[in-house]
């Protein structure tokens, strides 16, 4: 079979984003179990689609994969909000797939006091980035958490070149004002 490499450089490409493809749609979701629904139905439709393009390619195309789950989710939750018409769950009230945050941190004598800083931190991080809204927020996790140029932004995002630098433009001078004198 002339594909025999291509599950091998497949499966490296989908172990290398899983950890943080998780953390962006626990972000977006705020409840681990629909994130990691939506993290592998994302893996499946890209493999489906797009195993056979070459692997510079996988990247933007994955990212974009994933965003289109985690839109499909929310608009799968309005429509389930507005069949029933209840008041939706405020994000995290449900605790469904939530993990502590006591349970991530480990023994105290393990770490000092710049450990618990740099996790207070990031829970203020977390907490900014929840607030931005969602095209800001993408703009922000694709271009600096995933280190994507904004080209492969703007193809993940499905927007101009322009639109990433805008939205990265705004979210980063929100997260700025949130943060000072929160992060280090």
């Amino acid at each position: 079979m002339a594909d025999a490499p291509w599950p091998a450089a497949l499966d490296e490409f989908l172990a290398s984003v899983e950890i943080r493809a998780l953390r962006i749609a626990e972000l977006s979701t705020q409840q681990r179990d629909d994130a990691l629904d939506l993290v592998q139905d994302a893996m499946l439709r890209f493999t489906r689609r797009y195993a056979a393009r070459p692997p510079d390619e996988w990247t933007p195309l994955f990212w974009r994969v994933l965003q289109n789950r985690i839109h499909d989710w929310r608009r799968q939750r309005i429509r389930t909000y507005r069949l029933f018409q209840r008041t939706t769950p405020a994000d995290g009230e449900s605790g469904r797939g939530q993990t502590a945050a006591i349970d991530q941190i480990e023994a105290p004598q393990a770490h000092g006091a710049e450990f618990f800083q740099r996790a207070e931190a990031m829970r203020h991080l977390e907490a900014a980035l929840r607030d931005l809204p969602r095209r800001q927020r993408e703009a922000f996790e694709l271009r600096v958490w995933e280190g994507l140029d904004v080209a492969g932004t703007a193809k993940a995002m499905g927007c101009s070149a322009g639109s990433v630098k805008t939205h990265l433009s705004r979210a980063l001078h929100v997260l700025r004002q949130r943060l000072q004198g929160v992060w280090p």
